[in-house]
């Protein structure tokens, strides 16, 4: 098997929401892989899980700033010689912006410097178009992984994703549910899908049987609409109409924040319902650890944003925390109704409510909800095995070539 060496390529990074990103790349170096990780925007998060202190692969901030075309112009005919599919690229792909076009340019560069032999991106939305780009223009392959946003909101462009998703040597994807999604949207890239769940470190998640644990529900995530933390709120309110003895702590921050205080006022349940702000992972796992469920209400947000399968959940689940949850997407795919925890209708505050009554009332419950997550994480989502997944497939494609022009699979879509 051909050794690669791999360029990641991310939005921003670090990224405080995007542990599965750290968590991978954290096994992938374990392994003995050799990575260099490109960022394209500058970070503006203010917290940082403190895994990210463990990450050895350099980081390289693309130039982000605007750029004209006819400022690009002279580079261009500088760097011609030296990458003769610069001129494909720029012929077949008149549409893309300047800045995009400059960045693939720098990352190419790169790319022939350091003897990077694939590009991997996270997110079919600018990381895919800018290592595309810079695959095409260096003649490496590159790969994806496809989440949740990047193929369902309502701002998808489905002719730009097609050729993003055909041009990939491999698209990894993270839930059987998007397989099938995708495999109906674009049925030529069919042969090239995987679906690999984000791996999780389980070393750092022990396992602590919930039998003993105060009656506290918790919720972690951005406050956004996708996130569900209303209909949280709202089961909050009936949990204590009904006079259930329970508390929540609400973690994470987001553009919902005023409107969920709001709420919690409206509703009167400021001494039941706590948000705490976002918290480092280590005190977020220490509080998982003393809930006696775990609640994801998450919805498909009006634009089509959804979740995919959100990474605090598969945490929950691996540290003995019973999870609630609703039907969306892959979730399914995990919590298992009645086996590995309970899933409800999305938007249903009522049907929320009784699930987490009966995780707070039945400590039998929980006991087998849990012990039968933690075993299905074990088996399907530790990132040893996952991210052994994901270099299997750098290393099959390592020697090949993009392909020379645009995908047709851009005529499947209009």
């Amino acid at each position: 098997m051909s050794a690669a060496r791999v360029g990641y390529v991310v939005k921003r990074y670090p990224r405080f929401s995007e542990t599965f990103i750290v968590n991978e790349i954290l096994a992938h170096e374990a392994a003995g892989a050799d990575l260099e990780i490109f960022s394209i925007r500058p970070c503006n998060d203010t917290h940082f899980q403190n895994t990210i202190s463990q990450v050895r692969a350099p980081l390289t901030r693309l130039s982000h700033a605007s750029v004209k075309w006819s400022a690009l112009w002279p580079r261009l005919q500088q760097l011609g010689p030296e990458f003769p599919k610069l001129w494909d690229v720029l012929r077949e792909e008149q549409d893309a912006d300047a800045v995009t076009v400059s960045q693939a340019i720098e990352l190419a560069q790169h790319v022939r410097e350091r003897k990077i032999t694939h590009l991997h991106a996270h997110f079919a939305t600018l990381p895919a178009a800018v290592a595309r780009l810079a695959a095409w223009i260096a003649d490496i392959s590159y790969s994806l992984t496809a989440h949740a946003k990047d193929i369902y909101h309502d701002s998808v462009d489905a002719p730009v994703l097609a050729a993003r998703l055909n041009d990939a040597s491999a698209i990894v994807t993270v839930s059987q549910f998007n397989i099938a999604y995708l495999t109906k949207q674009f049925p030529s890239i069919a042969d090239r899908l995987h679906c690999v769940y984000n791996g999780l470190g389980l070393q750092g998640l022990a396992y602590q049987e919930p039998r003993t644990r105060k009656r506290q529900i918790i919720a972690v995530g951005r406050l956004v609409e996708k996130k569900g933390i209303g209909v949280l709120v709202e089961a909050c309110a009936e949990l204590r109409d009904r006079d259930v003895e329970f508390c929540c702590q609400i973690v994470g921050s987001g553009d919902e924040q005023a409107p969920l205080e709001q709420l919690i006022e409206s509703r009167q349940l400021a001494g039941h319902v706590t948000l705490t702000g976002p918290l480092p992972q280590s005190e977020v796992i220490h509080r998982l650890h003393e809930s006696a469920v775990f609640a994801a209400p998450c919805v498909v947000g009006e634009d089509g944003n959804r979740d995919g399968l959100p990474t605090v959940l598969l945490e929950a689940m691996a540290v003995g925390t019973p999870c609630v949850s609703t039907d969306v997407t892959g979730i399914p795919e995990v919590v298992q109704h009645g086996q590995t925890g309970l899933i409800v209708p999305q938007h249903d505050a009522d049907a929320l409510a009784d699930a987490l009554v009966a995780m707070l009332d039945d400590s039998g419950l929980r006991v087998r909800c849990a012990e039968a997550a933690r075993a299905l994480i074990e088996d399907k989502f530790d990132s040893r095995r996952t991210s052994q997944q994901i270099r299997e497939l750098f290393h099959a494609h390592v020697e090949c070539e993009t392909s020379s022009s645009p995908s047709d699979l851009l005529q499947e879509v209009s």
